[in-house]
């Protein structure tokens, strides 16, 4: 009997990583650079060595209705609780996994309203998918019958850290707790000096 139960949770599970990966599963453009994405009216490049801050980086949508204001008030209090010169060695980024509704001004703009820190960032809806494909960040768009919102976009929730590179050096899951954030943080830029 377990083993019934146990094999059918992992097809549910295989069925339910199937059906995120399809927004995904178009193959990167040439013309794509990863990385290369928009905040307002600057382009900012995500990979970037000269600049040498840790990467903290959230997938997320403007319209979402609670993870991702949850988790960027967790950033947030995360950021507020760091001395200064931890501070100047973290990039903290919102990429929005919606760029048809969430152009770089609004995923900008939504970005700051948690920290002045917070750079919110958009791109092609190519760019956006090699870049959420890069990390393993599951998405799906999901339609919403009589909701003026249309759809909604289901997506995993992870803090991803990364190195100047690109290179993903840790993960943190979805939390309330900001000091696992700010944990990470402190471990991870204590490592980079």
């Amino acid at each position: 009997m377990k083993t019934k139960i146990i094999v059918l949770a992992l097809a549910l599970l295989a069925g339910l990583g199937a059906r995120y990966m399809v927004q995904q599963s178009e193959p990167t453009s040439p013309s794509v650079q990863l990385g290369q994405l928009h905040s307002g009216k600057q382009t900012v490049d995500l990979f970037d060595n000269k600049d040498e801050r840790l990467r903290v980086v959230y997938f997320g949508y403007t319209h979402c209705p609670d993870v991702c204001p949850t988790s960027l008030a967790i950033l947030s209090a995360a950021l507020k609780s760091l001395p200064e010169d931890t501070l100047a060695n973290v990039r903290p980024m919102f990429v929005t996994l919606d760029p048809k509704r969430d152009n770089a001004d609004a995923a900008k703009e939504y970005a700051g309203y948690f920290h002045p820190m917070i750079e919110g960032a958009s791109g092609s809806e190519q760019e956006i998918a090699a870049l959420a494909r890069k990390y393993g960040v599951l998405y799906q768009f999901t339609e919403l019958e009589n909701s003026a919102m249309e759809y909604a976009v289901d997506h995993s929730s992870y803090f991803y850290f990364l190195q100047p590179d690109g290179t993903l050096v840790e993960k943190v899951p979805h939390t309330l707790n900001p000091n696992m954030v700010s944990d990470a943080i402190l471990r991870l830029t204590t490592v980079t000096r």
